[in-house]
């Protein structure tokens, strides 16, 4: 109160939405309190002298949900007030103002703009401003670290073949492109806490390292991160996941290491995990290096598709399950009786349903649906945790949902990768704004189930009898198989009939024709493929509903055949004709 004099501003109380001890629940289960609530402004939580304002800030991240995210978190220990800015689309800023500052106009002016002007603290960048910058420096690092490369002395031998040059540059094409998704997931992990110290960035700002010693610097933390234990005097966390399975760091010019360490100054913590994939699978693939600059679908346009297909059948399951709770929780006289422990099987049971759910993008791509599947997941599951325990359940401690709950299939191994980074930034991201910690040993799940292969055809040996040519075993296509899942979401590539047997190639093409005749004519649109597959699925896989992108002319000629076929059996329950889908849709 003696705040709001010095400031001159309203006292709680004082208007609708504005008050002291504002109730929420918090994880846990347990009902909490804001100390002081301002609706659409701000959240207070006040702490005596001394106490972990890092520690009241995931308090404040608790309630915020249930608080309706307000823009601004403020925690305060009477000797600093800490104000956290939590603008949508954009990083989070922490201003702090010390108590003996408060004779300092400017600094009182700042906190009086926590009631009168919040809007004022929204950053000018937005997450996809640094998420565009970072893709840029790491683009540039990436054609000078290829450009640079010199081949090992036999691929430039005389003797030495073009194929095996070209062997020898797409394999340091692949270890440039390693190295740098290893980096990028470092500055993230640092600039959220998880490298101590800030490590990564001292090591290579370390101006006094040649390009050896960086080389040596950075292989030393990639084992360490992979193994966990001592880096120096710091214990590093067991990250595992297979990101530093494999560790090649290339030889770095001055030029090199400077980009290095501009990329290192740039806020990793508050990069759009919904573009990123997309945008550095440009910058690490040459293959795609003149995409750059160019537009990528909006992640609104995506959830066209995660919504009806997951979201809206999980919501509508969730209030179903919600009314059983609430219907027996209102007959429960006490904690522990029959009607009680009713409520609380039919929660626990819902949160089996959650943990078993699996999102299949058999075109994964770097990953952007299954990053916005997970998001949606852990959205659903956080809010029924929040609504079940207001109708007086307990709850765990942790969520059920997570990247177990993603399958990709991605024949390109940049984008492969990069799906699998996407979805360990995106869980470690949405953890850190809900305030949860960070699981440990290991910190990244692994994500085998994000695989790199052929979604349509696979190889196996010929069958007795067929044969080889000469040392040569004989393969022959057979139809890939995608594993089990709740739904399927993605965007398949589009590649006219005319075009297939060029693109793809006569043996490729001939085996497409061989593996699906009965299902696909040989001159549809190869994003028929994806369809059939998602049809035979729901017939005989108890697939529940796919969702994927499609070019406009599988509404004519032979690609109709798929569309008749999925009407048949089951319906198309969602369609949009004519939107527009740049980039490969993501």
């Amino acid at each position: 109160m003696d705040l709001c004099e010095l400031l001159n501003v309203p006292k709680p109380g004082s208007e609708a939405g504005y008050r002291f001890e504002e109730k929420s629940t918090v994880i846990g289960g347990r009902t909490g309190y804001a100390d002081v609530f301002k609706s659409g402004s701000f959240a207070w939580e006040n702490k005596a002298p001394g106490k972990n304002l890092i520690n009241a800030l995931q308090q404040l991240q608790n309630y915020s949900l249930a608080l309706n995210n307000p823009p601004i978190l403020v925690v305060c220990d009477r000797l600093t007030t800490r104000i956290y800015t939590q603008f949508n689309g954009h990083p989070t800023e922490t201003f702090d103002v010390l108590l003996a500052e408060l004779d300092q106009p400017d600094k009182l002016a700042r906190l009086r703009r926590i009631w009168q002007d919040p809007e004022s603290f929204r950053p000018k960048k937005t997450s996809r401003d640094i998420t565009e910058a970072a893709a840029k420096s790491f683009a540039t690092l990436a054609d000078s670290l290829r450009r640079n490369y010199k081949a090992p002395a036999e691929a430039g031998d005389a003797n030495s073949t073009s194929q095996q040059q070209q062997q020898h540059q797409q394999s340091h094409a692949d270890d440039v492109a390693h190295f740098l998704t290893q980096c990028l997931f470092c500055f993230f992990a640092e600039d959220v806490g998880l490298l101590p110290g800030r490590m990564f960035e001292a090591l290579v700002n370390n101006r006094r390292f040649t390009s050896d010693k960086l080389t040596q610097g950075l292989s030393n933390l990639f084992t360490t991160m992979r193994d966990g234990g001592l880096y120096g005097n710091d214990d590093i966390p067991w990250f595992n996941g297979g990101l530093f399975k494999r560790i090649r760091v290339p030889p770095l010019s001055v030029l090199e290491m400077t980009e290095l360490r501009n990329a290192a100054a740039l806020n990793w913590s508050a990069i759009d995990v919904s573009i990123f994939g997309t945008l550095f699978e440009r910058g690490l693939d040459p293959a795609k290096r003149s995409q750059l600059g160019a537009h990528y679908t909006d992640p609104a346009t995506i959830m066209r598709i995660i919504e009806p297909v997951l979201q809206r059948p999980l919501l509508q399951n969730w209030e179903r399950t919600r009314q059983e709770i609430h219907g027996l929780q209102a007959k429960s006289n006490r904690k522990g009786d029959k009607n009680n422990l009713l409520a609380r099987t039919a929660f626990i049971q819902w949160l089996a349903q959650l943990k078993a759910f699996r999102v299949l993008d058999p075109a994964c791509g770097s990953g952007n649906f299954l990053f916005l599947g997970l998001k949606a997941l852990k959205d659903i599951e956080l809010k029924s945790h929040l609504e079940a325990a207001a109708l007086g359940l307990d709850r765990e401690a942790d969520l059920v949902t997570g990247p177990h709950n993603l399958l990709g299939i991605e024949l390109n191994e940049y984008a492969a990768e990069l799906a699998r980074v996407t979805v360990w930034i995106g869980e470690l991201q949405w953890r850190l704004t809900h305030g949860f910690d960070f699981k440990t040993n290991p910190v990244l799940e692994p994500l085998d189930h994000i695989e790199c292969r052929d979604a349509l055809i696979a190889w196996v040996p010929a069958l007795p009898g067929q044969g080889s040519a000469g040392n040569v075993p004989v393969l022959r296509a057979v139809e890939a198989a995608w594993p089990w899942a709740s739904v399927v979401v993605g965007n398949p590539p589009f590649l006219g009939g005319s075009k297939k047997r060029r693109e793809l190639g006569g043996v490729y093409f001939e085996a497409l024709d061989t593996v699906f005749k009965d299902r696909v004519p040989g001159g549809a649109d190869l994003v028929c493929y994806w369809f059939d597959k998602a049809r035979l699925a729901v017939e005989k896989n108890g697939l529940g509903a796919a969702g994927l992108v499609a070019t406009n002319s599988i509404r004519g000629g032979g690609n109709r055949r798929v569309l008749q076929a999925i009407v048949a059996f089951t319906r198309i329950y969602d369609a949009w004709s004519d939107e527009s889908w740049i980039n490969e849709g993501a």
